[in-house]
């Protein structure tokens, strides 16, 4: 499985973007997938994670309420919104996958097995 992150960008605190993630491979529709960040100097971070049928999603505190995670498995692409952006919000965003079959998802980042390559987001003050 290979995933292919996309949407980052410059923006203004305030502002919005969407991050895609797209993957190859027939199985995505039954993988949770999760969205990770890392700014410099930090450790990646969980963001979000959301169950292979969308049917539960998991959200870092900081950013409940601001980002929301959605998968499109007919298109083998997962998403994430990102409101009311931050400056703290600024890092490096990954996508992943998680082959193990699971009741709820996971947030721990060896918990994936398959990462994307990042897309920077920055938020401006």
């Amino acid at each position: 499985v290979q995933l292919q992150a996309s949407g980052g960008g410059l923006v203004q605190a305030g502002g919005s973007l969407r991050l895609s993630c797209a993957a190859s491979g027939r199985t995505f529709g039954t993988y949770n997938m999760g969205w990770f960040r890392q700014a410099p100097g930090k450790e990646r971070e969980f963001v979000a994670a959301l169950k292979w049928n969308a049917g539960i999603s998991l959200y870092e505190d900081s950013v409940k309420g601001r980002f929301t995670i959605s998968r499109d498995n007919a298109k083998s692409t997962v998403y994430l919104q990102m409101n009311s952006l931050k400056p703290e919000d600024t890092a490096v965003y990954y996508c992943a996958a998680d082959v193990v079959v699971t009741y709820y998802v996971r947030q721990r980042p060896n918990d994936y097995t398959y990462w994307g390559q990042g897309t920077q987001v920055t938020v401006s003050s």
